[in-house]
């Protein structure tokens, strides 16, 4: 382990806390002896109870958020606002992602009290391409780097982070490329995609899939926010899972069709589900797939997650009551 003498955090800022990942994220932090407060932000309340963290309304787009860090003495930040997927429009969601990643930026470079800063990435930036090498480290280059799409805005706030770690070098800042969340609270594109009557499949390819258990995604952030662990690290479960695997253990029918109807599957799942987000990106991850390297995080961790890729996905499929039947073989065979 290569962990570094930092602050303990003691104030602790958590952006997009209305959402799923956020409000687990506060729970965990505040069960931490050493966090004085956790304060969670977001655009619109959270729909439970956060426990004892102070949910603040407030759009980080806006100089706001530089008022609650000065004022409250927040020292560690923990961004979780990377919007993957809303049924907002895309010009909306970039906004969101880039304007609100830099103005939260620009609020912990002048704040005198910021030691740390956790940013939740997403293994997307390396794209998804027939060029790809057989596993990412943190240090590879994308073949084809993202062009549209969050996986775009995801490149471009890490380069946001790495400009303000060149201007404060005395912060800690952690950067974590998740693998596509999964469990039995997760809804995402890929969970939509999975629940279509009928799921569509790229014909003449069978994408090597990687997952990270929601839980584990948690333990990951706590981890990384009390303690100092400075870097970019790669995070999912081990293994992978074909789709075709995953389609068959979730019992679900498919149907392969040729590669130009890429944007036709896109249509049909805005229209037959409300797949907001069934984008570029996600029809290139379920045509070509994309495998991760999680060595530099559990050597430096010393920690294993306690979920693989398959152990991930069974747990999901299970509380979404999807299991192998009869029907997944009628129109597609693997």
């Amino acid at each position: 382990m290569s962990s570094m003498p930092v602050a303990a955090a003691r104030v602790v800022l958590v952006t997009g806390v209305s959402r799923f990942l956020g409000a687990r994220v506060a729970n965990a932090l505040q069960a931490e002896p050493g966090i004085e407060r956790v304060i969670g932000v977001d655009t619109v309340p959270p729909a439970e109870s956060l426990g004892r963290t102070e949910f603040v309304r407030v759009d980080i787009r806006t100089p706001g958020i530089a008022k609650i860090i000065a004022s409250a003495g927040v020292d560690t930040v923990v961004h979780l606002n990377l919007v993957t997927s809303s049924a907002a429009p895309r010009a909306k969601v970039k906004e969101l992602n880039i304007i609100g990643t830099m103005q939260l930026l620009a609020a912990c470079q002048r704040s005198p009290d910021m030691r740390k800063l956790v940013v939740r990435s997403s293994a997307a930036v390396y794209g998804s391409s027939p060029m790809d090498p057989a596993v990412f480290t943190e240090r590879d280059e994308p073949a084809e780097p993202p062009r549209s799409g969050y996986a775009k805005d995801a490149v471009e706030v890490e380069g946001y982070v790495r400009g303000l770690m060149r201007r404060r070098s005395d912060l800690t800042v952690s950067v974590l490329r998740f693998a596509n969340l999964l469990g039995p609270g997760v809804d995402s594109p890929f969970t939509r995609y999975l629940h279509l009557p009928v799921v569509p499949t790229v014909l003449g390819f069978d994408p090597r899939l990687q997952f990270v258990h929601e839980d584990d995604g948690v333990e990951v952030l706590r981890r990384m926010t009390v303690e100092a662990h400075p870097g970019c690290y790669n995070v999912a479960g081990d293994g992978v899972l074909l789709l075709s695997q995953a389609l068959r253990r979730a019992g679900r029918p498919y149907l392969p069709v040729p590669s130009p109807s890429l944007s036709v599957l896109g249509d049909m799942g805005r229209r037959f589900a409300g797949l907001s987000g069934f984008s570029p990106e996600l029809l290139r991850w379920l045509t070509y797939g994309r495998v991760i390297d999680t060595t530099a995080l559990e050597t430096e961790l010393a920690w294993r997650p306690k979920y693989s890729s398959e152990a991930a996905f069974a747990d999901f499929a299970a509380a979404q009551g999807l299991t192998h039947n009869r029907l997944t073989h009628l129109l597609g065979r693997a």
